[in-house]
Parts: C-alpha cells; sequence; structure tokens
C-alpha cells in the first residue's frame, strides 16, 4: 500500500501510533458493509476488554478471561463484494458487547427472512407491542425475568389474542436505573395480523384491552405501562399520480416494518448502559444481570413466524456468529485471498500485517 495511503487509513490515530503502524508495515482493518458504513469491530473490541474488566472485578473470571480474547483474531475471505469473515473466535458470554453486535445483525437478518416469507404467503399487517412491568431491585431481577415469561406465554394462550394473532416474535430488554439501583425489564414483539384485524370492533384488541389482558396475565395488583401501534409508514403528501403514490406507500410501508424487526431485533443489554454508574453500581450490574440472564430464552418466536424459522432451519446454526447472513461459502471463484487481521494491544485496533 502507498505510503500515502496508509497515512490517510490511520488518520484517527496519534502521531506516534500512525508512525508505529508505518514503521511495522501494518495496515489497519477496513471492513466495508455494503451500505457504505465501517463495521465498527475496533469499537466493539474495546468495549468487550472494557466489559471483561468487570467481569474480573465481579469475580467472574472465567467470563472475564473468555471475554478478553473474544475476536482477538479475525479471518476474512477478501472477495469481489468486500470482505467476509470466515473464521474468528467469540466468547459467546451475554452481555459481551462484541458477540451482542453480532447476534443482533443474525436476528435482524434472519427476522427479515422470516417477515419477507410470511409476507408473500398472505397478507399481513404487522403491530410493534411493548409490555412492561414496574421497576424491581437486582435481587427480584431473576425471579421478574421468569414471571414476564410465563405471564407472556398465558397472554398469547388468551382465546381473543390466539385467534387474531398470526405469529410473533419477542425479545427481552433490560435497562438500569442507577439513581434508584433498580431494573426495569421489557418485552418488545412484533405481532403479524390480517389486514381485516383493524377493520372488525368485535376483533381489534385496543391498547386498554391489551393493558387488561397482560394485567391479568401477570396477576399485578397494578396497572402496567403498555404500548401498541400499528407498523405503518408516516403520512407523506399526496401525488398527482395515485399510481407513484401507491407505490411509494407500499415502499414505505416496507420500510416501517424493516424499522420495526431492527428495534425488536436490538440488543437484551445496551453496552453503554453498563458503563452509566459508579464503578461500585457497575460491577454491581454486571454480576446482576449475568445471573438473571443465564439459561433463559431471551428471544422466541411463535405460531406462523416460528414455522417459517423451522423451515429455513435457522436455529440449526443459532449459535454461529461468523456467517450472520446463513451465506454458504462455497464459490471458491469468488475468492481473491484470505485476509487475517489481529487485536494490537499496544495500538489497541485492529491491524493487518503486510
Amino acid at each position: 500500500m502507498a505510503l500515502g495511503l496508509k497515512r490517510l487509513f490511520i488518520g484517527e490515530l496519534s502521531e506516534l501510533k500512525k508512525l508505529e503502524m508505518i514503521e511495522l508495515n501494518y495496515e489497519p482493518l477496513k471492513d466495508i458493509a455494503k451500505s457504505g458504513k465501517e463495521r465498527p469491530w475496533n469499537d466493539k473490541k474495546r468495549m468487550s476488554l472494557k466489559t471483561a474488566s468487570l467481569f474480573e472485578e465481579a469475580t467472574l473470571l472465567k467470563k472475564a478471561e473468555r471475554m478478553s480474547g473474544c475476536g482477538d483474531f479475525l479471518t476474512f475471505k477478501q472477495t469481489n463484494e468486500g470482505l467476509k469473515l470466515n473464521q474468528a473466535f467469540f466468547c459467546k458470554v451475554r452481555l459481551c458487547p462484541m458477540c451482542n453486535w453480532r447476534r443482533s445483525l443474525k436476528l435482524t437478518y434472519e427476522n427479515k427472512r422470516i417477515v419477507e416469507v410470511a409476507n408473500n404467503r398472505q397478507k399481513l399487517r404487522w403491530l410493534f407491542l411493548t409490555l412492561t412491568v414496574k421497576n424491581c431491585e437486582g435481587d427480584e431481577l431473576e425471579d421478574t425475568i421468569k414471571a414476564m415469561m410465563e405471564g407472556y406465554h398465558r397472554l398469547m394462550k388468551y382465546k381473543c389474542v390466539d385467534d387474531e394473532i398470526e405469529g410473533w416474535f419477542r425479545a427481552l430488554e433490560i435497562t438500569k436505573n442507577n439513581d434508584e439501583d433498580t431494573y426495569h425489564p421489557h418485552f418488545h414483539i412484533l405481532l403479524a395480523v390480517k389486514p381485516m384485524y383493524f377493520a372488525r370492533k368485535n376483533k381489534y384488541i385496543p391498547q386498554e384491552e391489551w393493558t387488561r389482558l397482560w394485567q391479568k396475565a401477570m396477576k399485578l395488583d397494578y396497572e402496567p405501562i403498555v404500548h401498541v401501534e400499528a407498523v405503518k409508514a408516516k403520512k407523506t403528501k399526496k401525488d398527482f399520480k395515485e399510481v407513484v403514490k401507491d407505490i411509494e406507500k407500499a415502499i414505505s410501508d416496507e420500510q416501517a416494518v424493516q424499522k420495526a424487526i431492527l428495534e425488536a431485533s436490538k440488543y437484551t443489554v445496551k453496552d453503554t448502559d453498563l458503563f452509566t454508574g459508579t464503578e461500585a453500581q457497575n460491577v454491581e450490574t454486571v454480576f446482576t444481570l449475568d445471573g438473571a440472564m443465564a439459561n433463559k430464552r431471551l428471544v422466541a418466536w411463535g405460531k406462523s413466524l416460528k414455522k417459517i424459522r423451522d423451515e429455513l432451519r435457522l436455529a440449526d446454526k443459532e449459535d454461529d456468529l461468523i456467517h450472520i447472513d446463513n451465506q454458504i461459502e462455497d464459490d471458491v471463484s469468488q475468492e481473491i485471498q484470505k485476509v487475517t487481521a489481529y487485536w494490537h494491544i499496544g495500538l489497541k485496533t485492529y491491524v493487518i500485517k503486510n
């Protein structure tokens, strides 16, 4: 690589690190997605190391060690379409920022495939439902999550819900209120319904009814906060041609569904939420979350969406965080060469040795 181009690529590094990288003939990793954005390997690795230090302080030593080595080496196939990850070690610790990023990408891709198949098979509308309970103390979190999962199962079995919901995807999210030292677990749910659902008053479930049903399913002595909305595009200005208007609406509706998929497929715990309190609070947070999330199904599919997921055999490679798009890597002719990047401890960035 030309010296000037290499200097351009490592422009964000300090002057000392720039010189060291050039002298040692290193090249920074540049993995560009189809969207044109650079994949955040460096940011996720740095956050994983930072999180690993919290695990170590929380005396979760084995997980801390695994997380510290997560993604140390990344081997890519360099193809005509750019870099394709081929080999890597991921620790798969629930709170690892690197692994959570990969899981979220995989989950988003899989849900897009499932929704696409569902829409091709029948005309559907989509709802985005959020179910919450009151914040709880750390020592209550595991039992609260278990109760929510049992409550959700009861909710989906109610006849008025079971009759109208064609399929669903559910994801758990947990946030922390450090001021009150409490946790807020809640569900994000993507629901598939038939278009006539909105036209039949005796079948349509308004938000007040969702609230009542969730309160009943959870056996709560208070009214929980519940939010439901139809997934649809925002209204746009009228177009002078109805055909153009219809096409734009179809595209906008599809984009709205994609946005809902992204919302439902995001991390259970955001990376930054682990570092919003004092050091003592952050250590307590990872210890509590790690225990509460153990052996839990944090995401789930039901009814037609589960059937489609099974048909697509997406569960077969559920733990594979390398091949996010499930692409079969058998087209050897497309491969130009393999590129291995490794995490440089001193430079605190991924580098490729020329």
